[in-house]
């Protein structure tokens, strides 16, 4: 019968509602009468109406005080406290209307006894009819979740899932001990200490973090007190989102890598996001790559009044064209085709547009990728910044800003000594004109980015695996895109001859701990020796070609703090441009005749401490 009336419609409900009240008012009354008289009492001609007639008046008032909009199986205290009104003034009324009535034969007391037993009939029902249901939905119903947070955003999203058939919470849990024990919205609020025996006894299948005012170092800890049981962990955005409207079930979202960061964002300087493009001409290269594509939507919101978005890739230009120029923003996007390589056209852009700055972001950053395509990686991560820096230089661009990578510290790959290189030329050139103020900002990975582990995890663990990790000791830095890029362009406000800074990354990340803790957090389970019927295998497939165990954001000692607690100033040796060009001028010769040999030992000689770890792979090498 529950099962055939959970399915029923809403108004459905309602009229069956209203039914079994009608029924439980009439039998109030006689009960009432019976008990006054002391004998099972049946009313005679003259209080048959008054009495069979009673519904007319008690319905209108529960609708009134919304005795049927309450959901049965999330019915609380306040639900509780609106019949307890409800039923005490209908039973008034109808104590007058029958003694206006000059209806005789009514005790008064049986206006208080009606009173008393329509409190406990009308709202036993409902406590009864909840038990019910909570009784059937905890066998049939596979959706049993739990809300992590008994807040205000905790009782929206519970209030949010009454109306949701595919989810049933079955309790709350808080910090708060003053919360402990208390029911709110139906449910009981529970210490984070019996999450487990919760999870067990109800077969928990999800738990919904609902703490969007709390810093990510308690989420992080939240979250990973999670990791062991065997449930899917999703949380509510962040509470500025929260504040935007009310809490949907929509809005939960699953767990990724920056929850798990537990690094809360420093609050940026405003003046260093302004300085360089508030009222700005502004270009970016790589446009409708990760960072750069970033970078475009920052720049368009900090007030530029032109954005050039430059790319080689025809559909990346398109993808991020067509973002921006969909937006009500005040800036002219200009999107334009070309390499970074090509500087004549690169200077007729910056001339024609007046450019004010410049954020390279073009670059060929996937490390196996590079080793088997060397030529191509030098020929656009060196000569196409190279190109880029002169053609700003003759056009008198004020700023440019070089993105680099921890990759280009002590490299071990040629993706990393590129980007080293790369670093030297602005390092030399910014020595060689003092209008043009350049600089570079390294950092390591960045999440989502394109080729990086996140969406290779997750599509791997939605085809159900195995999940590949490179090497269990491997470990990476990680940041979001949005944070990292709000860091560049602060980083690249305080920048002048050649500065290299590096962003703040945090604490390491094991990637097989990160692997781990993806497939928990999506309710699943680890395959390995320790449990053979698990759901997800790791398998570890060894470095591949130029791959480090570990990343190094620095070169040497010499660090300095900046106006941003995020970011480091980092003085480190350059060469002068007389004996770097001279390098170049080779690196280009052997790099247009494919001598991979000797660009391999150029790029040796240009990197002192470039240690390739693998023998040439390049895919056309002989």
């Amino acid at each position: 019968m529950i099962s055939q009336m959970s399915v029923l419609s809403r108004a459905s409900k309602k009229f069956i509602m209203v039914f079994f009240d009608s029924i439980l008012i009439i039998s109030t009354l006689l009960l009432s009468f019976s008990i006054r008289l002391g004998y099972w009492y049946f009313p005679g001609n003259d209080l048959v109406w008054i009495i069979f007639g009673s519904p007319i008046i008690a319905i209108p008032i529960f609708i009134r005080f919304g005795l049927y909009n309450a959901v049965i199986r999330y019915i609380g205290f306040n639900a509780l406290s609106s019949i307890i009104q409800a039923v005490s003034i209908y039973a008034l009324l109808w104590g007058i209307i029958g003694f206006m009535g000059a209806v005789e034969g009514i005790p008064r007391s049986v206006i208080l006894i009606n009173c008393i037993l329509g409190i406990v009939l009308i709202g036993g029902s409902r406590i009864i009819a909840k038990w019910l249901f909570a009784e059937y939905l905890d066998s049939e119903n596979n959706d049993n979740v739990i809300i992590y947070g008994a807040g205000s955003a905790g009782r929206q999203l519970a209030n949010a899932l009454s109306q949701a058939m595919e989810y049933n919470p079955i309790a709350f849990i808080d910090d708060s001990k003053e919360l402990n024990k208390q029911i709110i919205n139906g449910l009981r609020v529970y210490s984070p200490e019996v999450i487990e025996t919760l999870i067990t006894r109800h077969n928990v299948v999800e738990v919904l973090i609902a703490l969007p005012s709390q810093s990510k170092k308690r989420r992080n800890e939240i979250i990973s007190s999670l990791e062991p049981f065997p449930v899917m962990v999703r949380i509510l955005p962040s509470i500025t989102e929260v504040a935007q409207g009310k809490v949907k079930v929509n809005d939960l979202r699953e767990i990724n890598l920056s929850d798990l960061l537990g690094r809360d964002s420093v609050t940026p300087n405003q003046e260093l996001l302004d300085l360089n493009i508030r009222e700005k001409v502004v270009m970016v290269t790589g446009a409708g790559g990760s960072i750069g594509s970033e970078l475009c939507r920052q720049i368009v919101n900090l007030g530029a009044i032109k954005l050039v978005l430059y790319d080689n890739s025809e559909l990346g230009l398109y993808s991020i064209n067509n973002e921006l120029t969909e937006q009500n923003i005040n800036c002219e996007i200009l999107p334009i085709l070309g390499s970074v390589t090509n500087q004549k056209r690169l200077q007729s852009i910056f001339e024609k547009y007046k450019v004010d700055t410049i954020y390279h972001a073009a670059a060929y950053k996937h490390v196996p990728m590079v080793e088997f395509n060397s030529t191509e990686g030098v020929n656009n991560n060196i000569f196409g910044t190279l190109s880029c820096a002169q053609a700003a230089i003759k056009s008198k661009v004020e700023t440019f800003v070089l993105i680099s990578t921890d990759k280009a510290v002590r490299p071990t790959n040629t993706m990393g000594a590129t980007k080293r290189t790369a670093e030297l030329i602005l390092q030399s050139l910014s020595k060689e004109q003092k209008y043009t103020k350049m600089c570079m900002v390294r950092f390591g990975n960045v999440l989502g980015s394109s080729g990086s582990v996140i969406p290779l995890f997750k599509e791997q663990i939605r085809k159900g695996g195995p999940i590949t990790v490179t090497d269990i000791d491997i470990i990476r830095y990680f940041m979001t895109i949005p944070e990292a890029v709000e860091l560049v362009i602060q980083a690249g406000a305080m920048g002048s001859e050649g500065d290299v800074f590096v962003l703040d990354m945090g604490e390491p990340i094991r990637i097989n701990d990160l692997a781990r803790k993806m497939i928990h957090l999506s309710g699943l389970t680890v395959k390995d020796a320790k449990n053979p019927e698990g759901d997800i295998e790791i398998k570890y497939t060894g470095l591949r070609s130029g791959e480090k165990l570990y990343e190094e954001l620095l070169i040497g000692d010499n660090v300095s703090e900046t106006e941003n607690p995020m970011i480091m100033s980092a003085k480190e040796q350059m060469l002068s441009w007389n004996d770097l060009y001279s390098d170049l001028k080779d690196l280009r010769y052997a790099n247009d005749n494919f001598d991979i040999k000797k660009v391999r030992r150029l790029l040796i000689q240009i990197v002192p401490n470039f240690k390739p770890q693998s023998d040439i792979v390049d895919i056309i090498h002989d």
